[in-house]
C-alpha cells in the first residue's frame, strides 16, 4: 500500500503514514486493508500544525454525502483503491474529502470519477470552487477541473477543460504560481477570464476554450510576491494589492489596457505596542484585496511569521476621490462577515448564511487551519486528523 501526494512513487515510510491515516479516518471501515492495494491522494500539502495556537477545535467524524450546503470548505484530498481497477479512459472511481468549518466536519463525496490527466498532476490555484492543475512533467500544460468543487463533486464524472500552454517573459517565469483567480463562476461562460499571478513579475490571462494562446502582462512593480490577485465582480477587474499596501494595481477584462493604479490613504491604525510594531516591520505582509457580497471592500494583511497570529483588516470608506484615492480606515468589526483566506484569490461570504460560521472572523489556511476573530484578536486552531493531506485552497460557497 502506498499513497502520494502526485505521482505514483511509494516506501515503507508512505505505507504506515496512510495506515495510521485510515486508522483516524473511520470512513474505510468497509473496505478490507487487503484491497487497499494503492491508494494515492491528489491535491493534497501535508502541513505542520505543531504552531502554539491559542486554543484547538476536534474534527467530528466523517459523514458521506451526495450533496453539499453552500457552506464554504476547504479541499483536502481526493482517494481511490487501485484494487478495484482502471474504468473506462483510463480513470479511476474514488472519494473527494472536505472539511466544512461551519460544522467542524469532514465531509466525503464517493464514487467520483478522477480522470487519468489527474493522476500526474500537481495543483497551483483554485478559484470560484475550480481546481488549477499543471502535468508533472511538464509544468507550462494546465487544466481546469471541478473534482473540488463541492457541489460538482457530488456528480460523478468530472469535467476537465484544458487551457493554452504557458509561456514565459523576458522578466518573468512560469513554473511557481503564487494564485489564480477567474472572473465568473464557470469557465464555460463567453466572458470568463482567467488570470494567474506568479512569483515574480509575470501575469497571464485567457479566456478559457477561446483564446489559443496566454495574454502577458508585466507586473509593474519589482517586488509583488506576497500579494494576492483577485477578481471584482463590482468593478469588473483584476486587483493586486502593491507591496506595502499604498497602492492597487488592477486590470480590466480586455487585457490590451494599461493597468490602473488607485493610491490607498489609511487615517488610522490600530493601537500596539511599539515592540509589535518592530516586530511587524521584520515580517513578511501578505496583502489580500477582499470584496464582500454586497460590494463592500476590505484590505486584509497578515503578516508572517510573527510571534502571534494576526491579521489586521482595513474597510474602504466612502467612494473613490476624483483622483483615485481610497480611504482604507482600520477596522475590528465587519459585522456579519467572514473573510476567507488562503493561497487561492480571497472571498468573503455572510456568516449568517451559513449557520455555523463565526461572525467578524477570518478564516485562514496557512500553516494550520485557524480562526482569527477580530474583535478580540482570539486565534482558533482545527484540529484535522494527524497524517491528513489537504490542499492550502479554501472553496467559496456553491449554487446549489
Amino acid at each position: 500500500m502506498y499513497y502520494s501526494f502526485y505521482s505514483v512513487n511509494s516506501s515503507k515510510h508512505y505505507f504506515y503514514i496512510i495506515l495510521k491515516f485510515i486508522e483516524q479516518c473511520h470512513s474505510f471501515s468497509s473496505v478490507s486493508p487487503n484491497s487497499l492495494t494503492g491508494i494515492r491522494m491528489f491535491l493534497g500539502t501535508q502541513l505542520s500544525l505543531s504552531l502554539v495556537i491559542a486554543s484547538r477545535i476536534k474534527f467530528r467524524a466523517q459523514k458521506s454525502v451526495r450533496l453539499f450546503s453552500t457552506s464554504p470548505c476547504l479541499s483536502l484530498c481526493c482517494v481511490w483503491d487501485d484494487a478495484l481497477g482502471l474504468v473506462e479512459g483510463g480513470s479511476y472511481i474514488g472519494k473527494v474529502l472536505f472539511f466544512d468549518p461551519a460544522k467542524n466536519e469532514i465531509l466525503q463525496v464517493p464514487d467520483k470519477t478522477i480522470p487519468q490527466e489527474l493522476l500526474n498532476s500537481k495543483p497551483i490555484g483554485a478559484s470560484q470552487g475550480w481546481g488549477f492543475s499543471s502535468e508533472q512533467s511538464n509544468h507550462n500544460s494546465l487544466h481546469i477541473t471541478d473534482l473540488f468543487n463541492p457541489l460538482a463533486a457530488s456528480k460523478s464524472n468530472t469535467k476537465m477543460i484544458p487551457l493554452p500552454p504557458l509561456t514565459s517573459m523576458l522578466y518573468g517565469q512560469t513554473k511557481v504560481v503564487w494564485n489564480v483567480a477567474m472572473s465568473s463562476s464557470s469557465p464555460h461562460e463567453e466572458d470568463c477570464v482567467v488570470a494567474i499571478k506568479f512569483f515574480g513579475r509575470q501575469l497571464s490571462m485567457c479566456k478559457p476554450g477561446r483564446d489559443l494562446a496566454w495574454t502577458n502582462r508585466l507586473i509593474p512593480f519589482d517586488r509583488a510576491e506576497n500579494s494576492n490577485l483577485m477578481y471584482s465582480k463590482r468593478d469588473q477587474r483584476f486587483y493586486l494589492p502593491a507591496p506595502g499596501g499604498n497602492y492597487l494595481c488592477s486590470w480590466d477584462l480586455h487585457f490590451d489596457n494599461d493597468p490602473k493604479f488607485n493610491e490607498l490613504v489609511f487615517p488610522n491604525f490600530p493601537n500596539l505596542p511599539q515592540s509589535t510594531w518592530e516586530d511587524l516591520d521584520s515580517c513578511i505582509r501578505e496583502d489580500h484585496w477582499v470584496e464582500s457580497p454586497s460590494g463592500q471592500s476590505f484590505l486584509g494583511c497578515n503578516p508572517s511569521p510573527t510571534p502571534m497570529v494576526m491579521v489586521l483588516v482595513f474597510r474602504e470608506e466612502d467612494q473613490v476621490t476624483a483622483k483615485g484615492t481610497r480611504n482604507m480606515c482600520y477596522t475590528q468589526d465587519i459585522g456579519d462577515l467572514c473573510i476567507f483566506l488562503s493561497k487561492n484569490d480571497p472571498f468573503c461570504v455572510v456568516a449568517s448564511s451559513c449557520p455555523g460560521l463565526k461572525p467578524n472572523s477570518i478564516y485562514m489556511m496557512d500553516h494550520c487551519v485557524s480562526i482569527c476573530e477580530l474583535a478580540n484578536g482570539a486565534v482558533t486552531c482545527f484540529e484535522l486528523p494527524k497524517m491528513m493531506p489537504f490542499s492550502p485552497f479554501w472553496i467559496p460557497p456553491c449554487s446549489v
